[in-house]
């Protein structure tokens, strides 16, 4: 009995950009910035930073741009979110999350974030939040909402000519 070669069924290559490139192309001058400080325990025994805490130094910086966007607590979930590591970051490393507002939907809004260590980008990010009610359905976002969050909103970098 003869054998043969299982055939690759890989889809062709994705022709879509990396996300970090997608991100390189958004307005980083509005974003809101959120120092970090790292905790010998966000390290593993190389003191490197454990990968399950980048998201939530993503989650913080969320949360506090929030707080200083909005002038109430809006109920929210977390429905989506996209990491790529980029470079290890070190205990002792200054961490600074920038975030910025990529899209906003009917009753969701996209934040864009990239992690900077020393100034260094270390991992950049994608999330999607969704405004819920008290039964955790979708609901509209409110217009003063959509007008608060409006100054965070980085569409596409303008280049001269």
């Amino acid at each position: 009995m003869s054998m043969t070669p299982i055939q690759s069924q890989n889809p062709a290559p994705n022709s879509q950009p990396s996300l970090e490139r997608q991100l390189q192309r958004l307005d980083w001058s509005r974003a809101h910035r959120t120092p970090i400080q790292m905790r010998y325990s966000d390290t593993d025994a190389m003191g490197h930073l454990n990968n399950a805490i980048y998201v939530q130094y993503l989650e913080t910086s969320r949360m506090i741009m929030l707080r200083d966007t909005l002038a109430a607590p809006l109920r929210t979930v977390l429905a989506r979110v996209e990491l790529d590591y980029r470079q290890e970051i070190k205990l002792g490393q200054e961490v600074v999350v920038e975030s910025v507002i990529e899209r906003v939907g009917t009753s969701s809004w996209t934040v864009a974030s990239r992690m900077l260590a020393d100034g260094v980008v270390s991992a950049v990010a994608r999330s999607v939040e969704v405004h819920v009610d008290q039964a955790l359905r979708p609901t509209p976002l409110p217009d003063e909402v959509k007008a608060a969050l409006a100054p965070l909103f980085a569409g596409p970098q303008q280049t001269t000519l």
